[in-house]
């Protein structure tokens, strides 16, 4: 009797996470593994743990419906929006910003979690106000509301990659539902005279910096663009095979900085070569598509929309790492699911999978 719910389980998405997953310890190693730690532990067993929390967690969220989500989605949003809010006042510092909360051994991030937190409140608005004609701006206020409140709370600390991330999923929400196109037209004129503002007003000198050595890395190669570089020599210098596990030269030598965090594809692309980032990205595509697949059969629109939002989250993350790493976006500190360093980045990634696995598995058991 109750063999049925297993046999039915839906595990596609959790075995395609997981061998990424695989592939991501596993090069994380590869690029730490001559490093001296006098604190803590190394990056890949403290990774190992953060991924044990995230099992957990993700356990648990596959044991109710995922529909009870919808009923306490505002009250998990205004929880992690006063988290934001405690980040600025107790949060402590740490490589120029203000991003996470320490509580014991551990630190938490909470603009990580923010981004799952807003999907759920933007799916559960969406769920009930309708719009026959298509949605216009007086009925977009309260979620865009929802949106800019924790960008701007993240932007201060400072995160600008994690406030694009999540300006870039309520975009992409947007494209799926009915929007009145006098509207879309309204927000993407408005967005484009945006821009030039929050580049003047709302970034610092350094961020300023990173996009004009984006937009040319020899203006300054010791400097803003020394990461760019160093970035494409690496993935330059795998060539189709690649130089081998833990025989890459440009992150074992330390001429690739961050090459635990942001630049992981880098190392990754070195070591294992044109042929190991087609499979890494062909994983990639495989995951999208299956969540693709569960948005499309999901039988209600809460579940629909929280699948397309959470999916969002991962594409920005793919495409803007990807993209900055080999130079043809600016670098704006953005990790690779399941690849880099960062506990507060692969929990909230488990924690999403368990959410799709979960619509996925309702359409059997419910």
């Amino acid at each position: 009797m109750n063999e049925e719910p297993m046999r039915k389980f839906d595990w596609s998405l959790i075995l395609i996470s997981f061998a990424i997953y695989i592939i991501g310890i596993l090069n994380l190693y590869s690029a730490t593994f001559n490093e001296v730690f006098t604190k803590g532990l190394p990056y890949y067993k403290s990774q190992l743990i953060w991924f044990c929390i995230g099992i957990f967690l993700g356990g648990m969220v596959l044991l109710f419906h995922y529909k009870l989500l919808g009923r306490f989605a505002y009250i998990i949003y205004f929880f992690n929006l006063a988290l934001l809010v405690l980040v600025l006042i107790v949060g402590k510092s740490s490589l120029g910003g203000r991003r996470w909360i320490y509580l014991g051994p551990f630190s938490i991030q909470p603009s990580e979690f923010m981004k799952l937190s807003a999907v759920l409140a933007m799916a559960k608005y969406f769920e009930y106000e309708g719009a026959t004609s298509g949605y216009r701006l007086r009925d977009l206020w309260l979620p865009f509301t929802m949106i800019l409140v924790p960008s701007i709370l993240i932007i201060i600390q400072p995160d600008l990659g994690t406030a694009l991330i999540l300006l870039l999923t309520f975009a992409s929400l947007m494209l799926f539902i009915k929007v009145d196109k006098k509207s879309l037209i309204v927000l993407a004129i408005t967005g484009i005279i945006a821009l030039p503002i929050v580049y003047q007003y709302g970034l610092k000198s350094y961020q300023k910096q990173r996009i004009t050595s984006f937009i040319n890395p020899m203006s300054d190669p010791k400097g803003s663009g020394y990461n760019s570089i160093q970035s494409m020599i690496a993935i330059g210098s795998g060539k189709f095979l690649g130089k081998g596990f833990k025989k890459g030269t440009q992150s074992q030598l330390n001429f690739l900085p961050e090459h635990h965090t942001d630049f992981i594809f880098s190392v990754f692309s070195e070591e294992h070569g044109f042929l190991g980032t087609i499979v890494l990205i062909s994983l990639y595509l495989l995951f999208f598509l299956t969540g693709l697949n569960i948005a499309y059969v999901s039988h209600d629109k809460f579940g629909t929309l929280v699948a397309l939002g959470i999916l969002m989250i991962y594409f920005w993350h793919i495409f803007i790492n990807i993209g900055m790493v080999c130079g043809i976006l600016p670098i704006v500190g953005v990790p690779l699911p399941f690849m880099s360093y960062g506990g507060s980045a692969l929990v909230t990634s488990l924690i999403g999978i368990a959410i799709l696995t979960n619509i996925s598995n309702k359409r059997f058991m419910f």
